[in-house]
């Protein structure tokens, strides 16, 4: 089996190593591992995928990951990556997001028979006695040291308040504390993690005089820059209730074509030696593999029985997009469920829109009514004000609201009255 280290580095998962040779070395046996997640929160998003697919592929090289929410540290607010002092939530709030990111994390991980741990720090941070912890764990920390970590400079200029301070001390003794109880050597995080991490290595150090390791993720952005998971609507959410399967498939579907290979890599579980074979592509053939792209990332989020409703409930609406048969071969769960939809976008009635006339925008009410999908302008009105009016999955706010040369997905726009009633604005290129 190849080392889990060797597995996160060609996938392009790591960013930084606190000693990439000894941690190569300690994943030749089983290890433990841990990253934590504050639950500021309800539900995770496609922001948090990075480390969540990390545990997941830690867990299938024979690991057994924790995964820790956040409900001690949660109280406190990590000043990482913040320009300001985050939220404070009160402790119900805190509690009631934990309890649903330990749902959540159990889509991704197999928590039975201990092959990994749902921990809260709040059942350590909580009762600690803030004097004795200063005097046992405080007097290993300097503070010209921590004003040198990024976390903490960036914030030296717009203010950092003495609660956010404390911060580090509390994420560095999670480390040490799972280390004493659970044999925990290893913490992972995002980038903006690594003063943090690097201070609980160094604190178990101290206290435990034993070597433990570190590693952090890149930010993934776009390859236009955005910040990942963040739409016209807001962050992509893992909750189904938030952001639907469909949605969900749909954001994938609407991935860069620069960034399909690399997040084949990062949010799938494909071979790589298979991934690879998506550089180069163009045309259908690259879209075929935004659909593995959508097709696998559902299942992965939402399990296979969803994502192939996502996939049927698209390809009703947009159409097939075949994969050839030499594309990813081991997706074949993915060109079963392509296969099962074919023929199923046929029956989608299509209206071609010059471009002038989307350029000024088209009042949603009066491009329902032209489609014949209301009987009447007003009868759009009323279906636009009852909420029953969706461009490209998304519910129409306003009856004047714009219809737009920006709504066009790969070319079309896709219109829906209520449930099951749908038709699609096509361009034509040259007009475009």
């Amino acid at each position: 089996m190849k080392n889990a280290y060797d597995v996160l580095e060609e996938r392009g998962f790591v960013d930084q190593a606190t000693d990439a040779a000894g941690l190569r070395q300690l994943l030749r046996k089983p290890a433990t591992c841990y990253i934590g997640f504050d639950p500021t929160a309800r539900s995770l998003h496609v922001g948090h995928l990075v480390t969540i697919m990390s545990l997941a592929h830690m867990q299938r090289s024979s690991h057994r990951p924790i995964a820790l929410v956040g409900g001690g540290t949660g109280m406190v607010g990590d000043p990482s990556g913040k320009t300001e002092m985050r939220q404070m939530l009160s402790r119900d709030d805190i509690d009631i997001n934990a309890l649903h990111l330990k749902r959540q994390l159990g889509q991704f991980l197999d928590f039975g028979d201990g092959l990994a741990l749902l921990l809260n720090n709040a059942d350590w941070l909580l009762p600690l006695k803030y004097i004795e912890f200063l005097r046992d764990i405080g007097c290993h920390f300097s503070v010209n040291r921590m004003l040198a970590a990024e976390s903490y400079r960036a914030r030296l200029e717009t203010g950092l308040n003495f609660i956010e301070f404390n911060y580090m001390l509390l994420q560095a003794y999670d480390f040490l504390y799972l280390f004493d109880h659970f044999d925990c050597r290893i913490q992972m995080g995002g980038s903006d993690q690594w003063g943090n991490i690097v201070a609980g290595v160094d604190l178990v150090r101290r206290v435990r005089q034993q070597t433990v390791y570190g590693v952090t993720f890149p930010l993934i952005t776009t390859a236009s820059g955005e910040k990942m998971g963040k739409t016209a609507k807001g962050a992509v959410w893992l909750d189904g209730n938030l952001t639907s399967p469909y949605e969900y498939y749909q954001y994938w579907m609407n991935t860069d074509d620069r960034d399909v290979g690399r997040f084949l890599a990062f949010f799938t579980f494909l071979p790589m030696e298979e991934i690879g074979q998506v550089q180069g592509l163009k045309g259908e053939a690259l879209n075929a593999a935004k659909t593995v792209l959508a097709f696998e990332a559902t299942t992965v989020t939402h399990g296979e029985k969803a994502a192939r409703s996502a996939q049927a409930e698209s390809s009703r609406i947009f159409g097939v997009r075949e994969v050839p048969a030499d594309l990813l071969p081991s997706s074949a769960v993915g060109r079963t469920a392509l296969s099962e939809a074919e023929g199923l976008g046929a029956g989608v009635s299509t209206t071609i829109i010059s471009a002038s006339r989307l350029r000024q925008g088209i009042p949603a009410f009066e491009l329902f009514a032209e489609v014949r999908l209301c009987a009447s302008k007003g009868a759009a009105r009323r279906l636009i004000q009852q909420g029953g009016g969706y461009v490209n999955g998304g519910r129409l706010q306003g009856v004047d609201e714009g219809i737009t040369m920006a709504h066009l997905r790969g070319g079309q726009i896709l219109l829906r009255a209520g449930k099951k009633n749908y038709h699609k604005i096509q361009v034509d290129e040259e007009k475009i």
